[in-house]
């Protein structure tokens, strides 16, 4: 009974696996542990979403430029990944491709994996290039880094201006004292005249 339900559920495992294999790659399990997903020699243009429980991937042989970012990231348990013999355009959206496979110690052909085009990096490995061999980083700020910019030269001309005010209300409040201690003065001036007065008479 107990092995009738284990066959039941790995055949269940093995359907559900089947319905998530790309159409265009053949796939099988693997020791239970996952797929083994052969996506090789299809004329394939796109990599095609791959089941989260891959774990050997094979696409090598095809006619792969790109791979967008994230392509990759969902799978976690890959063990063996060939990429090799694909015309890679090697413009600065291939940079995701080239660190995501820095972090995978088991690709195999790492030093296969080659740039097609542009002409200036053609069959260079790309485990090789640098961003500044890689066209199209150099692109100017996006709109969001032109308006962070804008922000900030608005609050410093907004910080000066307040300091100009600060500086001349500080000026102003410094006139205004000493307007009101030479108003008070004059209430002395009679005693003074007083005095004058008295010594005018004594002669």
């Amino acid at each position: 009974m107990a092995v009738a339900e284990g066959l039941v559920i790995l055949l269940v495992f093995g359907i559900a696996q089947a319905e998530t294999c790309p159409l265009s790659c053949s796939c099988k399990l693997f020791e239970r542990k996952g797929l083994e997903v052969d996506c090789s020699s299809r004329w394939l243009k796109e990599v095609p979403v791959l089941p989260y429980n891959t774990i050997k991937l094979y696409l090598q042989n095809n006619s792969l430029t790109t791979a967008p970012a994230g392509t990759f990231d969902h799978l976690h348990n890959l063990e063996v990944v060939d990429l090799s013999n694909n015309p890679w355009h090697c413009d600065c959206h291939i940079f995701y491709l080239r660190l995501w496979m820095e972090d995978q110690p088991r690709i195999k052909n790492f030093a296969e994996v080659r740039c097609k085009t542009p002409a200036s990096a053609k069959m260079r490995p790309l485990s090789q290039l640098t961003g500044n061999e890689l066209t199209g980083c150099a692109n100017p700020w996006p709109i969001t880094c032109h308006e962070f910019l804008f922000r900030d030269i608005i609050l410093i001309v907004f910080a000066i201006l307040v300091l100009v005010l600060m500086s001349c209300a500080v000026r102003i409040s410094k006139r205004l004292a000493c307007c009101v201690a030479v108003t008070e003065i004059p209430p002395a001036m009679p005693l003074i005249q007083k005095s004058n007065r008295k010594s005018h008479k004594s002669q």
